[in-house]
């Protein structure tokens, strides 16, 4: 856009935009979280003196989808409209926490298994733990914004089942890594 202003404007009338997508599909528009919402100058570099050719407004709004037969829809549409340059998908575990946990202890349990084969091996016993730090990592596999692009051409009919529906969701590996140190009797 020419000014700031027109740039705002232009931002406004694609967020209703988002709105009303989101409304023609069952979703209320306060179940989309905006990450950041920036206003940039945008400048002609080529001549000794920069230039301020226009502006520029970058967003980002997340949603969280339980109902993937939503999701082809609403990249269509987000897709028809002058909303987007790109569009990603994400797939992520919905209670990260949980599982950060169930990890923790999952390697504590293995960590303590070897520690207890270590002290028989030996002629020991093993007491208490001592000291434990703890690493986790979730392996969050991001979809390519390619791969959104080709989905977003996919087009369902209203009785088609979701491309999803009677598949088990993929998995979502979260490691845990256990440092244990146990005393000796």
């Amino acid at each position: 856009e020419d000014t700031s202003r027109g740039a705002y404007d232009r931002a406004s009338k694609a967020a209703e935009q988002v709105r009303q997508i989101l409304r023609a599909n069952g979703i209320e528009p306060k179940a989309a979280e905006i990450g950041y919402f920036s206003l940039q100058p945008v400048y002609d570099y080529k001549t000794a003196k920069r230039k301020l050719v226009a502006y520029r407004v970058n967003a980002n709004v997340s949603l969280k989808l339980k109902d993937f037969s939503k999701i082809a829809p609403i990249v269509q549409q987000l897709s028809e409209s002058d909303v987007t340059e790109n569009q990603s998908l994400n797939y992520t575990l919905e209670d990260m926490e949980a599982a950060k946990t169930r990890a923790v202890e999952d390697a504590y349990r293995r960590a303590r298994e070897s520690a207890t084969a270590v002290a028989r091996a030996s002629g020991r016993t093993l007491g208490e733990l001592s000291y434990a730090s703890v690493d986790t990592f979730e392996n969050i596999r991001v979809v390519n914004p390619l791969q959104a692009r080709a989905m977003s051409t996919m087009r369902m009919e209203a009785a088609a089942p979701a491309p999803t529906e009677e598949f088990t969701p993929q998995s979502v590996v979260v490691t845990a890594h256990v440092n244990a140190m146990f005393t000796l009797r």
